[in-house]
């Protein structure tokens, strides 16, 4: 079984906060002003969405990177673009939005496609499995001459009655990159998607390969049946809220998030956000306070 070899970033400085990012939430244009702000707040990297899959192979889809490229130039945030949520590389039309997304990516010079990788059910036939493996190690070749790295994201089920999937394990999403074999594959580890299928434990195993983290909380599986607070959907449970204001043991992790060169993105739903000043001083400080602290104990 081949390894993925790892891709360096662009140097960053020594800096902690240097690996902070923060997403522009979905549905919002990211505008000059407001990714002004999110740099001005401390952040150095930013996450935004592709199009929708149906509008990546329009004429338009290279005016809308255009636009969002020229938001961009007004600071020097470094992009992680997170391509569509339903995007499973292995069939004809999957394919095709895929090579689209990675266009995309390189318009608006993107470092970084998070790719919802193994996001399959659990009895998938094996034809299927191999078809987005195959496919993958075409893509990471395209990726490879445009300069970009996929991120490939271990989920989980957004309310208890969502059917498992392969990709709610980490271990699998794992497997995947490890079958692909490619240095332009590596692992987008979710630490709230972690947490609510239990899975914690696999990101020391899973270290090797993650080129990016996504950093938020949430209340677990809430599989007690315990009462909500008032301010979350009482069945919603991949929540995304700020770092520190769920169950999520930051404190276990800080040691091997302290390890890791990877961007620490905070993926904050909107319901859930203050401003990227607040989040940058009392979220991102909160995780760099835990983080640090573990650095110098280790």
């Amino acid at each position: 079984m081949a390894h993925a070899e790892e891709v360096p970033l662009r140097p960053d400085p020594p800096a902690l906060g240097h690996r902070f990012g923060l997403n522009v939430a979905d549905g919002w244009w990211p505008t000059g002003a407001s990714l002004k702000s999110i740099e001005a707040a401390g952040f150095r990297w930013v996450q935004v969405r592709t199009p929708p899959a149906a509008c990546l192979h329009l004429p338009q889809a290279a005016d809308h990177a255009r636009a969002l490229r020229a938001a961009l130039d007004v600071g020097a945030l470094r992009v992680v673009l997170h391509g569509p949520d339903e995007l499973v590389a292995g069939t004809a039309q999957s394919n095709r939005v895929l090579e689209a997304t990675l266009e995309y990516a390189a318009r608006i010079r993107a470092e970084l496609v998070v790719y919802h990788g193994a996001n399959l059910p659990l009895d998938a036939p094996a034809g299927r499995l191999e078809a987005e493996v195959r496919f993958l190690r075409h893509a990471c070749r395209r990726a490879r001459a445009l300069g970009l790295t996929l991120a490939a994201e271990n989920l989980a089920p957004v309310h208890p009655a969502a059917p498992p999937r392969r990709s709610h394990d980490p271990a699998r999403v794992v497997e995947l990159i490890e079958r692909v074999g490619s240095e332009r594959l590596r692992m987008c580890f979710d630490v709230g998607h972690a947490h609510i299928v239990g899975a914690l434990a696999a990101l020391e195993g899973a270290l090797p390969h993650v080129a990016l983290f996504h950093v938020h909380d949430n209340l677990g599986d809430r599989s007690d049946g315990g009462p909500s607070p008032s301010t979350v959907d009482p069945l919603t449970l991949d929540l995304h809220l700020p770092p520190g204001t769920g169950t999520v043991p930051w404190d276990e992790l800080a040691p091997l998030l302290a390890g890791s060169r990877a961007p620490l993105l905070m993926e904050i739903h909107a319901p859930h956000r203050p401003s990227p000043l607040a989040l940058g001083k009392v979220t991102a400080g909160l995780l760099r306070e835990v983080v640090v602290s573990a650095g110098r104990a280790a």
